[in-house]
Order: C-alpha cells, then sequence, then structure tokens
C-alpha cells in the first residue's frame, strides 16, 4: 500500500479506525474522515493521516475533502467507505426522522462518498469497498431502517461496479456479522441488562449458533478491506465478502435437532 492515498470514512472508531491502523503500517496515505475530531486526531497520531473532520453524506463537504485530498495528496487511489450508523425499531416504530437517519448513515454516506471519489478513481484505475453487513443479507429483529440501508448497500455496489468496471474502477461489499467495536458493545447493553451478564457474556450469546463461535475483531475485517483494495484482488468486483463466522450459512429450522443433545 506504499505510496497509495486511501479515503476513509467513519476512520474515528471502529473498522474504519482498525482500516486506519493497518493500512498506515504499510505506509499507506490516509484521508481520515468522521464527525468527530477528538477521535480522528487519535488515530492520525499514530498514522500521520490527513484529518477532515464533516459528514460523509454531504455533498457541500465532499467537495472540500476532495480539493483538500487533492491538495495533499494528488488523488485518490481507494475509497474504504466504512461511516455507519444505527436504525432501530420496526416499521411501525419508526418515525420519519428516524427512517431518514437511518438510510442517510447507512446508505447516503456510501453513495456522496463513492461519487465523490470516482473522477479520481477513474483517473487512477482505483478501488472502492462498501461496508455493508450481514443485515444486508437478512433481517434481525427491530431494525427496518438499519437492514434496508444496507441491503440497499449491495445495489450500490453492483451499480457502481457495473457502470465502472469497464474505466478500471473495483467496487466490492464486505458484510460483517458481529464485530467487537464500540458500537457493537452499546447493543449489547440490553442483553447485558436483561440476563445480568458481562459484555463478553452478551457476545458468546449472540455468536452461539455461529459456527465459529464467536464475534470477529476490527482488525480482521480490516485486513479484508486491505485484500480487497491490493493488486491480489484485481479480478473481484461487483462481490460481496462475508465475513460472518459461518452465522449466514446455518439452516435456522434444523437448529431444535441440533438442541436434542442438550435436553436432559
Amino acid at each position: 500500500m506504499r505510496e497509495r492515498t486511501v479515503v476513509i470514512t467513519g476512520a474515528g472508531t471502529g473498522i474504519g479506525e482498525a482500516c486506519a491502523r493497518r493500512l498506515g503500517a504499510e505506509g499507506a496515505n490516509l484521508v481520515l474522515i468522521g464527525r468527530r475530531r477528538e477521535p480522528l486526531e487519535r488515530v492520525a497520531a499514530e498514522t500521520g493521516g490527513l484529518v477532515l473532520v464533516g459528514d460523509a453524506a454531504s455533498s457541500a463537504d465532499w467537495a472540500g475533502f476532495v480539493a483538500a485530498t487533492r491538495e495533499r495528496f494528488g488523488g485518490i487511489d481507494a475509497l474504504l467507505a466504512c461511516a455507519g450508523g444505527h436504525g432501530l425499531g420496526s416499521a411501525t416504530d419508526t418515525s420519519d426522522d428516524a427512517w431518514q437517519a437511518a438510510m442517510r448513515g447507512n446508505l447516503d454516506t456510501a453513495f456522496h462518498s463513492a461519487r465523490a471519489c470516482l473522477p479520481s478513481l477513474l483517473d487512477r484505475r482505483g478501488s472502492i469497498v462498501l461496508l455493508g453487513s450481514i443485515a444486508s443479507l437478512a433481517a434481525g429483529p427491530q431494525v427496518c431502517g438499519y437492514t434496508t440501508a444496507k441491503h440497499a448497500l449491495l445495489g450500490l455496489t453492483r451499480s457502481l461496479a457495473r457502470d465502472y468496471g469497464p474505466q478500471g474502477v473495483r467496487v466490492n461489499c464486505v458484510c460483517p456479522g458481529w464485530v467487537r467495536t464500540p458500537m457493537a458493545d452499546e447493543e449489547m447493553q440490553p442483553l447485558m441488562r436483561h440476563y445480568g451478564e458481562s459484555l463478553d457474556a452478551a457476545y458468546a450469546r449472540v455468536t452461539a449458533e455461529v459456527p465459529l463461535r464467536r464475534p470477529a475483531q476490527a482488525e480482521e475485517i480490516a485486513a479484508l478491506c486491505r485484500f480487497l483494495i491490493s493488486d491480489e484482488a484485481a479480478i473481484l468486483t461487483g462481490a460481496t465478502l462475508v465475513a460472518d463466522g459461518g452465522s449466514s450459512i446455518v439452516d435456522l429450522p434444523t437448529l431444535a435437532y441440533e438442541r436434542m443433545g442438550d435436553a436432559p
């Protein structure tokens, strides 16, 4: 990754932060984008990245981001669109504002990021990775906005890959399952309160039926993102890379048979 310029949204925490640390250690030029300056500055202190504070879902902010990136590094070789957010509640529990927030945080951020970076990516035959989720493939309970937005990311991935592949730009989507990040830690809180258990126990509970029986670490997802923007993945575009410990391959109606061995 040496001498390549990589733009990372949501770079201050979680998977975005892990991507920055991984690529920074390999000598990439990093552009760290997020809403909060403090976590971005903390990551930049280790990686030497360019900190740009603003909203990844804003066209106006992106005009400034791209200008600053071109001034500092000349252009963009890769975009890792890691910005995301919540979208909790069933359809009838989701207000107009909550719906718009879910779309803006999880879908609009990816679209505006890709659209703004594409001119430079076309010049350099670069690469995009959008961060999806297993919620891009299946629906969890009471997460209508999040599920809908993450499903839409697959359509965005395929559309971009189809339209810009002939010009040499590759676009892929990584779909993690549970990953130990600050956002996922927050999602563990209801389980911890309900069962009176620790954070580790809550993660064990939500991965009890996952074949690998554990959540991912953010660094593991960062390694996959790094691979997808590397030359080793030169033939991959329009792909959905599922990184969920095997949870999406489990046939839920057969779990009752597996549990027969646990019965007294």
